[in-house]
This record gives C-alpha cells, sequence and structure tokens, in this order.
C-alpha cells in the first residue's frame, strides 16, 4: 500500500479494524512517521473541529503507532494534545486516556520525565489526562529507564507542596501510583491525603495501600516490572483490533441493562472485555469509536 492509501484507511473508523493499514503504516515507518507528527499537530490545531467528526481516528492510530515506533519528535506534540484545558483531550480520545496514556507518553518520551511531570502539574489540563501521566511515569521504572528513587522523590514532592490540595483524580492517581511504586518513605504523605479528604476511597482506600506497601520492595519493583499495567506500547494492532467498535453490534440482554455494572467491570456477557469497551457502549456514541 502506498502512504496515502494508508492514511486514508486509518483517517476514519469504517466498522473494521484495517490491520492491512496498520501493518503497512509499520512497515514503511520511515516515511509515515513525518505525516503521523502532523496528524497529532493538526488534531491540536482543530480539535473543536475534529468533536464534530465522531468517527475520525487517524489521531488515535497516530498516538499508537509513535509510540510503538518509540519516536521522541512525538512527546512535545502528544503533551500539548492533552494539555488542552477542561474534557477537549478526553472527548476526542475518550477510553485510550485510562486505558494507554501513559504507556503512550511512557514510550515517546525517551525517558525523559520533564513533559509527564509538566502536565501532572498542569492545573488546566483534565484530571483524568494528569492521573494517566503518574502512571507513565510508573511505565519508565518498570522498564528501568528511570529509577524508583528518582520518582519517589518526584512523588514526595506532589504530596508537599507542588499539587493544590484539592479532591482530584490527580490525588487518586497519586495514590494508586504510589502504592504500586511501593515506597513506605509516601505513607505519612498519603495518609494525610486520605485525611484531608482528597482522595476518593470509591478509587483506592487506605487499607489497599498498606496491603501493597507491605511487600518487601525489592520483590516489589520485580513485581513491577512485571505488571502489563506499565508495559510499554509494543503493538498497535494487538492493542487495538479488539476494541468494540471494530466489532459486530452486540445488543445487552435486559438483565445485563437493568444490572448496575462498574465500567471497570469485566461486562456481564461474557465477551472477557471490560464493560466500557462492550455493552457500556450502548449510548456511548453508539460504540463508534474510543471516545466515551
Amino acid at each position: 500500500m502506498k502512504i496515502g492509501q494508508i492514511l486514508k484507511e486509518l483517517e476514519y473508523n469504517y466498522g473494521r479494524f484495517p490491520r492491512e493499514a496498520v501493518e503497512a503504516a509499520i512497515f514503511h515507518r520511515e516515511q509515515i512517521t513525518p505525516k503521523l507528527l502532523q496528524i497529532m499537530e493538526g488534531a491540536r490545531q482543530n480539535a473543536e473541529v475534529l468533536l464534530r467528526q465522531e468517527d475520525y481516528m487517524a489521531h488515535i492510530y497516530a498516538l499508537y503507532l509513535l509510540a510503538q515506533f518509540r519516536e521522541t519528535r512525538a512527546y512535545s506534540l502528544i503533551v500539548d494534545f492533552f494539555s488542552m484545558p477542561g474534557d477537549i483531550a478526553l472527548n476526542l480520545t475518550g477510553d485510550l486516556v485510562t486505558e494507554s496514556l501513559g504507556h503512550i507518553l511512557a514510550s515517546v518520551s525517551g525517558g525523559d520525565t520533564s513533559l509527564m511531570r509538566s502536565l501532572i502539574e498542569n492545573e488546566r489540563a483534565n484530571e483524568w489526562v494528569r492521573g494517566a501521566a503518574t502512571e507513565g511515569l510508573l511505565c519508565l521504572v518498570a522498564s528501568d529507564e528511570v529509577s524508583q528513587d528518582e520518582i519517589v522523590a518526584y512523588f514526595e514532592s506532589l504530596f508537599r507542596n507542588r499539587l493544590k490540595r484539592e479532591p482530584s483524580h490527580v490525588w487518586n492517581a497519586l495514590v494508586a501510583s504510589s502504592a504500586d511504586l511501593h515506597s513506605q518513605e509516601l505513607y505519612e504523605h498519603i495518609e494525610q491525603a486520605f485525611a484531608d479528604d482528597l482522595v476518593d476511597d470509591g478509587f483506592i482506600d487506605l487499607q489497599y495501600v498498606q496491603e501493597k506497601l507491605a511487600v518487601d520492595k525489592d520483590k516489589a519493583l520485580e513485581r513491577l516490572r512485571g505488571d502489563r499495567t506499565y508495559r510499554l506500547i509494543k503493538d498497535t494492532i494487538r492493542e487495538m483490533e479488539w476494541w468494540a467498535c471494530f466489532q459486530p453490534p452486540r445488543q445487552p440482554d435486559a438483565a445485563i441493562q437493568r444490572k448496575k455494572v462498574g465500567r471497570n467491570q469485566p461486562c456481564p456477557c461474557g465477551s472477557g472485555q471490560k464493560y466500557k469497551r462492550c455493552c457500556g457502549r450502548k449510548g456511548d456514541r453508539d460504540g463508534r469509536g474510543p471516545r466515551g
């Protein structure tokens, strides 16, 4: 496939996963990378327009492919895109933020934490985006690109004075990431964050943190390295081809509709996917894309 044809196949969601086009993009990595960078730059400049094009997906493919390519030139473009205020970036990418953004940021960072740090501390950015950036830092620890001590020291500075002390998902993510980092040094700060009602204990509770921190530090770091939650992006096809927006529509039965199911829980239909990526997409833009 020629570059123009590949890009056309990746521009919108046509109801199927374009495996051939993605494989061709990977094969033509050097030629297509500048085009992918342009797509990300254009998505930032034309965000309001793209919000009205619900099936537009070029920027989604670009994010995963650039991450797979370890393209450091994409780092600032991606951070700039996700630094947009409010829900704009979230509405343009949906579940990607909570499922993959941390992995993507780490994959294009080249081990540089500075832009992820700026995103975490950016009070104008979406709170879920900021939370994903904390996970990105752990991806770098898990891949041995950044030391555990460096991130522990940075997290401590966030607890002390770098984050505004008001409830936000960034506090949930900071506590969760600190627990997964298994740092006893941060426990007093975590405990104080709960005491100050900065953390949603429906998202993470203090008992969970205590159990995590009880593990030996070296053993915990070994577990972190083996945790798929903190992997880098290696295979765009594997990351995307199973998405509900590429599958035949499935109507949830009445029992599923009546049962309250958390968006991150397994779907009751038995598909093996999370509810939000399966039957939970009913009503979320009719399951036509990753936004939602």
